[in-house]
């Protein structure tokens, strides 16, 4: 049962006539969310919070510069981010109690505290999941929640992005690869030559084995599968999706000015999906290394920078020279499209890292552990920007000011895409009705 080279399987998907492919609109005014992650958890106190009087062991080897907003600083090697800092804000007081990156995940990506604070399996749905059920009847030009990750890392388990009791109808549609790599191609966005005047037939045979269900579907697979069918035909029987992920078609100064690695490309990448309609765009950066390099000795994978795994200096100076040309480019290029208006972009992992720096007794390698304690969170486009929420102690350890969870952030977030979360509900497996948040509150400094 196969059209072009998509696969569609099931004897059980719910009725054919359920799928219908109304015109999508290539543009669109609604607001959308770009979700930067960065797994691993990035050290707060020499990025975003830079302690500069603290001691020699907490401070580490970075140095703060100042920024184009009197009164912020940022760690020396952002120092495109330091122009636009009007145009964006720093979450400094952001933190919950996992430690470990499985239960880290989960908790900061859904808003609970899981029941395994180790491993990647959702016990309930990640937050993109959640926006994408909530506004699984917007029909746009491409799919409504999207994800870009490195080849190999797009299982859905891999940051714990499943969607528990919602089903894989509200997975992301992931975008592996590296989209700097000449190589680069999103598989799937068309019906193979020859095959389209057979998509007719094919779909008329498929509904032949199509049957209604006996019994409540409460795992959503079928309602999964026959999403899975429409968003598939929706990809492969139009052009304006396969437009929107070709790259090719900016102009090699914008391309330049992202930077042709993957950080870059990624955030370039976003910009195009929700201007062509997505409402999130996860955009998953982890190695920073070029198509066709090798990752630097004393590196490591990741923003999990833990001595034993690298030299924490060396590995973040390098991975932030990626980094401060793909954010400082996007944010200017969502304000110079007005997509500012409408457009959330949020950067951040699951944690901090730890205030005093360690080192590794085998090689005397710099490094520092895991801590949720603290974290700092970017946020810029459709919020207040130019400013701080809140702050930590002198040596970055725990919120000093204004201490927010991960569930605020998203509360926040929620409430920008016209979700109203504290009358929003879903039903488990059970049939229980689980609230979108337990708790949580819009950050009102961002409002």
């Amino acid at each position: 049962m196969r059209f072009g080279s998509v696969g569609l399987a099931s004897a059980a998907l719910g009725p054919l006539s359920a799928h219908k492919t109304p015109a999508a609109d290539a543009t669109t005014n609604d607001p959308a969310v770009i979700f930067v992650w960065l797994p691993g958890g990035p050290p707060h106190q020499d990025t975003f919070d830079m302690k500069p009087d603290a001691p020699d062991e907490y401070r580490g080897a970075f140095k703060p510069i100042k920024t184009n907003v009197t009164g912020i600083q940022i760690c020396e090697h952002l120092p495109q981010l330091a122009k636009v800092t009007d145009r964006y804000s720093i979450i400094r007081s952001v933190a919950h109690t996992f430690a470990d990156h499985g239960g880290g995940h989960k908790r900061f990506l859904t808003g609970r505290d899981p029941l395994q604070q180790v491993g990647f399996v959702n016990d309930t749905p990640m937050v993109g999941s959640m926006v994408a059920e909530v506004l699984k009847s917007k029909r746009a030009a491409v799919p409504n929640y999207i994800a870009g990750v490195d080849g190999g890392r797009q299982q859905i388990d891999t940051f714990s992005f499943g969607s528990a009791y919602l089903g894989p109808q509200s997975h992301p549609l992931f975008v592996p690869g590296d989209p700097a790599d000449s190589k680069f191609e999103v598989k799937n966005l068309s019906a193979l030559p020859g095959t389209e005047e057979k998509l007719k037939d094919r779909l008329a045979l498929l509904s032949k084995f199509d049957a209604p269900l006996i019994g409540p579907d409460l795992a959503g697979r079928a309602e999964g599968m026959n999403a899975a069918r429409a968003r598939a035909l929706d990809l492969i029987t139009t052009d304006t999706a396969k437009h929107a992920f070709d790259l090719t078609r900016e102009s090699p100064k914008t391309r330049a000015r992202y930077g042709m690695h993957r950080y870059g490309q990624r955030a370039l990448l976003a910009r195009r999906l929700v201007e062509a309609g997505a409402s999130w765009v996860t955009m998953v950066m982890e190695n920073a290394t070029p198509p066709g390099a090798d990752l630097k000795k004393d590196h490591t994978y990741n923003w999990d920078s833990h001595a034993v795994n690298c030299h924490i200096f060396e590995d973040t100076r390098y991975k932030l020279g990626f980094l401060d040309q793909a954010i400082s480019a996007l944010i200017e290029d969502l304000y110079a499209r007005g997509l500012n208006k409408r457009v959330l972009l949020v950067v951040t992992g699951e944690f901090g890292r730890t205030p005093r720096v360690e080192y590794d007794k085998a090689t005397g390698r710099p490094g520092r552990d895991h801590w949720p304690q603290a974290q700092s969170i970017l946020v810029s486009g459709a919020c207040k920007t130019g400013i701080t929420v809140g702050s930590t102690t002198a040596k970055a350890e725990v919120p000093k000011g204004r201490p927010l969870t991960p569930n605020d952030l998203w509360a926040t977030v929620f409430t920008h895409l016209n979700i109203d979360f504290n009358a929003t509900s879903f039903t488990d497996g059970t049939g229980r009705p689980i609230p979108m948040l337990p708790h949580g509150d819009v950050i009102s400094e961002l409002a």
